[in-house]
């Protein structure tokens, strides 16, 4: 069985077998599957009125450790994107009451980020579909080829820069 990426591994094989093209059996096939299991994301979040951005935002709430608050300074580099960006997908969702904006206890220009109840019953509410989603995506691999898969892809983004403590 074949794939798309096989086949521009062909072209490139006939028009240039001077060069090495393998690298793109990876990265071609990274990017083909980025389209893909984003679109399928697309279609679960929306069933819930979200898009990713949203989701992302809602997530990131939840699963942060009670009170489930966060600065807007921390959510953005959780989603890896601009400040702007962030204050955008803000303020979407706390003019859908999904979130608010409080104070700072410590802090008093500051301010956190915290789910309201509709965003918590939302994203309680999202967060099954979204699993059942990948599942489904992934049921092609047995289990040990997701693990392997994991690891290689933890491995080369540890190699690219991305750790646990730095976020890109």
């Amino acid at each position: 069985m074949a794939d798309h990426v096989d086949l521009v591994l062909e072209q490139w094989a006939t028009q240039r077998p001077d060069l090495d093209a393998s690298p793109m059996a990876v990265i071609g096939r990274l990017k083909r599957l980025s389209r893909l299991i984003e679109a399928e994301l697309r279609r679960t979040f929306s069933t819930h009125g979200l898009d990713a951005a949203s989701f992302d935002v809602l997530a990131t709430l939840r699963r942060s450790d009670p009170p489930h608050h966060l600065t807007p300074t921390e959510l953005m580099r959780a989603a890896m994107v601009t400040s702007g960006a962030i204050t955008q997908r803000l303020d979407r969702l706390e003019s859908r009451g999904l979130v608010t904006r409080i104070p700072s206890e410590s802090d008093g220009r500051g301010i956190h980020v915290a789910l309201t109840d509709d965003g918590r019953a939302l994203i309680d509410q999202a967060l099954p579909d979204h699993i059942d989603t990948e599942n489904r995506l992934l049921t092609a691999l047995t289990t040990t080829q997701r693990d392997t898969l994991a690891d290689a892809l933890r491995a080369l983004l540890e190699s690219l820069g991305d750790s646990a403590d730095r976020p890109r």
